[in-house]
C-alpha cells in the first residue's frame, strides 16, 4: 500500500516506518521540522514537511502523495513527562484541528483507509477527553479505525525503565499491532498489554 504516516518521526511513528518499509510498503512521512526530513529520507521514506494545522498545505500533500491509507500517528507532547499538564492544551489542538485537517485531506483526495491513534485509559473531564472525545468522532464518522493505544513504555517513551499505570503497552508491541491493524474494518481497536 501506499502510506501517508503523519507524525512519522514521533515515539511510535519512528518505529512504524522500518516496520512499514519491510512490509513493502511506499509510505510518505509527514514531519514538522526540515531538520528530520533527511533521516526519512534514509529510511527509504518520502520525507513531507507539513504543518498539520495549515489545512491547504496538508490537502496538498495528502493529494500529491495519493495514497491508500493515511495514518495519524500525531500528537503534540513534550519531552519531559512533568511538563504533560503544561502542554495539554497543545495537544488536545493536536488531536482535534489535526486530525479534522488530515479526515478532510483525506476525503478530498478520495483516500479510501484513515487509521488514528487515540487513548485506552480514561481522562479526567476537560480538554484533553474532549479532543480525545472528538477524534474519535471525528475518524468513526470517516469510516476510519481508532487505535486505542494504553500507555506507552520502553526506549524513547516516557516510561523508559519502569512500567506506566494501566492500561499499558510494550512500545514495540504497539508498533506491530498497528501494522496488523492496517486491514481492520472501521471501529474502535485496543492495544493494551
Amino acid at each position: 500500500m501506499r502510506i501517508f504516516l503523519a507524525g512519522a518521526t514521533g515515539v511510535i511513528g519512528r518505529l512504524l516506518v522500518p516496520l512499514l518499509r519491510a512490509d513493502g510498503h511506499v509510505v510518505a512521512g509527514m514531519t514538522r521540522t526540515l531538520a528530520k526530513a533527511d533521516a526519512l529520507r534514509a529510511e527509504g521514506v518520502e520525507p513531507v514537511v507539513c504543518d498539520v494545522f495549515d489545512r491547504a498545505a496538508v490537502a496538498e500533500a495528502v493529494a500529491a502523495f495519493a495514497p491508500d491509507l493515511v495514518l495519524d500517528e500525531l500528537t503534540d507532547l513534550p519531552d519531559d513527562r512533568s511538563d504533560l499538564p503544561a502542554g495539554s492544551l497543545r495537544n488536545a489542538r493536536m488531536r482535534v484541528e489535526g486530525t479534522r485537517n488530515l479526515v478532510e485531506a483525506a476525503r478530498q483526495a478520495g483516500v479510501p483507509r484513515l487509521i488514528a491513534q487515540s487513548v485506552a485509559w480514561t481522562m479526567a473531564p476537560g480538554p484533553g477527553a474532549d479532543a480525545v472525545a472528538e477524534l474519535e468522532r471525528t475518524v468513526l464518522a470517516a469510516d476510519g479505525v481508532v487505535l486505542r493505544y494504553g500507555q506507552f513504555y520502553g526506549p524513547g517513551t516516557y516510561y523508559p525503565d519502569e512500567l506506566p499505570p494501566e492500561p499499558r503497552v510494550q512500545i514495540d508491541t504497539a508498533a506491530r499491532a498497528t501494522v496488523e491493524a492496517l486491514g481492520e474494518p472501521s471501529g474502535v481497536l485496543t492495544i493494551v498489554d
